[in-house]
């Protein structure tokens, strides 16, 4: 793929600038008090810095902490699926394995930040995150930052970037629960207390989570249960009012049923997941500089288990922890000028293992890669309303040496900001994950991938605000891509059989893919009582080389849409219709088997009995449609649920 470095050219444009007047750096931390916020208007994943969202040049979604209660979703991937060109496959029920693909892009392609720190498993098959056992918890916002953005948040950035914010406190003291219950046996549990002052904030809050499900395998007749138990904390100290330090942390436990690839079974299995952060903050020259220095550390262990192999009846276990060290600076140019940097260092570790009656004891697989990385990113405005904004990155792999990306953007406000015009173009990188270069199906052989995306759209705002509609257009052109291959009996293929010992396959770099597509989005206010707010996204994701070039990526519908009604009555109730629709999409690479497409009907309803005081309640699946998101996989039915909302 012919690589052009546009963000280099973008950057010596801006290096023009006229000298800085005095003014203030933007906090370089998105899970500050910006990342935590509930104003929608003002994004931080997109330059790692708060910035009035007619300034970004990607496309962006926000979600402020009324939107999550709104939508009284549990899991983070049935909030995630309202937003434009998302969606998510899952391997059954909560708990189980689930996948988030953006603008089409593989799930390992996606950057997950939970508090500001990246939570992608090097031990999982190729590095992405698991949603499975994420649930809303005390979550407070989330962005969804579409498009390749690998200069500022590394290796990954492909598809986008997911960051998840988690509550920060407003008063002295302030404390809140929820508690709710349904079908299926569901509870759900959730509390949180804290405090802040002129100095200091804290927060602690923890939920648990259980239900006894519905059977993983579609074609199965035992349920299948979960079970999760979380935790989150957070506290910030200033010292001074330029000095500060803060700890965060975010722990969850969960234990899932699924079923044997062929029938009904007792397996299950555990996953424990922390994702831990110190740092410190410091500002200089009257707050024009600003600087951050934090460690972050995130440790996920898995373990399978089957009953009936008893007594060996642990079949798997893996261990993957990041452990990384970053300083990160925002220093203010000029008046309508900043320039954000950083460096970092990543150590990533794996360890996993398959033990069986034939050997229930085996030693494990162990893989370790370190990556030293720094960024540049200056964004200004050349004119009135127009925001430039170039970035580069620099990462040192201690294996696969140096690699240079690169982005560029633009965001034009017209018309008073009732009209948005935006571009962009970014670059990608991703290195071989630890699971595809150490594992029993590795391959030290394999080459990094090599990703180039651009976008360009419009955004229009009738009616005083009223009424908002934008149009996105996308494409993005991946090389190198890493796939898993099979291993045919009687193959020839000597990486089938490394060291004389057969394997049922590796993986290798086969694919160049290619994909493009259009996000339609509008929300219109029909008065003071009656909101709507849409999505459409139509996305050609297909293979560019090999047997299969021209055929469909696999779990990839051409067609997403999500429309939702909500009408607020005199007296405080609010009523709520939402509609998803998930286009029919192949099940294989010779795109010979279908996923079904299908629509799901939610209705959704709160009333506050008092200040301080919500009940609310929900009917999923209103017309119980029969699903799938993996073929085989069972999915939800119709299923109600109410429960009480209290903040004291």
């Amino acid at each position: 793929m012919k690589r052009v470095y546009l963000a280099a050219a973008g950057l010596a444009a801006l290096s023009t600038a006229a000298p800085a007047a005095a003014q203030q750096a933007p906090e370089p931390d998105v899970a500050g008090r910006a990342g935590a916020s509930a104003v929608s208007e003002v994004v931080v994943t997109a330059t790692r810095t708060p910035q009035p969202i007619e300034r970004i040049g990607a496309a962006v979604t926000v979600l402020t902490k009324a939107e999550i209660e709104a939508s009284q979703a549990v899991t983070a991937v049935d909030l995630l699926a309202a937003t434009p060109a998302l969606n998510y496959v899952r391997n059954g029920g909560p708990g189980t394995a689930a996948t988030v693909n953006i603008r089409g892009a593989e799930g390992q392609h996606t950057v997950v930040l939970i508090d500001g720190v990246k939570l992608n498993d090097p031990a999982s098959t190729q590095g992405a995150f698991n949603f499975g056992n994420l649930l809303i918890g005390d979550v407070a916002r989330v962005e969804v930052l579409r498009g390749a953005h690998s200069t500022l948040w590394g290796s990954q950035a492909v598809g986008g970037v997911v960051n998840i914010v988690t509550a920060r406190p407003e008063a002295p003291f302030e404390a809140g629960a929820e508690v709710e219950g349904g079908s299926r046996g569901t509870g759900y549990v959730r509390a949180g207390v804290g405090g802040a002052g002129e100095r200091y904030e804290w927060r602690l809050a923890g939920g648990h989570y259980t239900t006894e499900g519905f059977s993983a395998l579609a074609s199965g007749t035992e349920d299948d249960g979960y079970d999760n138990t979380g935790a989150s904390g957070r506290v910030r100290l200033d010292l001074s009012d330029a000095f500060g330090v803060e700890a965060r942390a975010v722990y969850s436990n969960g234990r899932a049923e699924f079923d044997a690839f062929n029938g009904d079974s007792d397996e299950y299995g555990t996953t424990k997941e922390l994702v831990a952060y110190a740092g410190a903050s410091l500002a200089l020259f009257e707050g024009r500089l600003k600087n951050r220095l934090g460690y972050a550390f995130t440790d996920t262990d898995r373990e399978n288990y089957n009953p009936a192999a008893a007594p060996f009846d642990l079949s798997f276990e893996a261990d993957g922890e990041n452990r990384r060290w970053e300083y990160q600076g925002a220093f203010a140019l000029a008046q309508g000028w900043d320039a954000t940097f950083g460096l970092e260092r990543e150590t990533a570790e794996m360890r996993t293992r398959s033990p069986s009656s034939f050997d229930p004891d085996p030693a494990f697989v162990i893989g370790e890669a370190e990556v030293d990385s720094a960024y540049l990113l200056i964004q200004g405005e050349v004119l009135p309303g127009l925001t430039l904004t170039g970035g580069v990155r620099r990462d040192e792999h201690d294996t696969y040496g140096g690699h240079t990306t690169g982005q560029a953007a633009a965001a034009w406000a017209l018309n008073g900001g009732a009209t948005v015009l935006r571009a962009s173009f970014g670059q990608g990188f991703r290195a071989p994950g630890l699971y595809e270069l150490f594992s029993e199906y590795g391959n030290l052989d394999l080459e990094p991938e090599s990703f180039d995306a651009w976008e360009a759209g419009v955004e229009q705002a009738f009616l005083d605000g009223a009424l908002r509609l934008s149009a996105t257009a996308f494409r993005r052109e991946a090389d190198n891509e890493i796939r898993y291959n099979s291993c045919s009996p009687g193959t020839t293929d000597p990486l089938c059989t490394p060291g004389g010992v057969a394997r049922w396959g590796y993986y290798r770099n086969v694919q160049a893919t290619e994909t493009q597509g259009v996000e339609l989005a509008g929300d219109a206010r029909l008065g003071e009582r009656l909101t709507l707010v849409g999505n459409y996204t139509y996305t050609e994701a297909e293979f560019a080389s090999g047997a299969n070039a021209g055929n469909r990526l696999v779990r990839r519908p051409e067609h997403l849409a999500n429309l939702s009604a909500t009408y607020r009555w005199p007296g405080g109730l609010s009523a709520t219709a939402a509609l998803r629709h998930v286009g029919e999409a192949f099940a294989n690479d010779a795109n010979t088997t279908v996923t079904p497409d299908y629509t799901l009907v939610d209705l959704r309803a709160a009333y506050p009995v008092r200040e301080g005081l919500e009940v609310y309640g929900r009917v999923e699946n209103l017309f119980d449609q029969d699903y799938e998101t993996v073929r085989g996989y069972g999915a939800a039915g119709r299923g109600a649920f109410v429960g009480l909302r209290a903040r004291f």
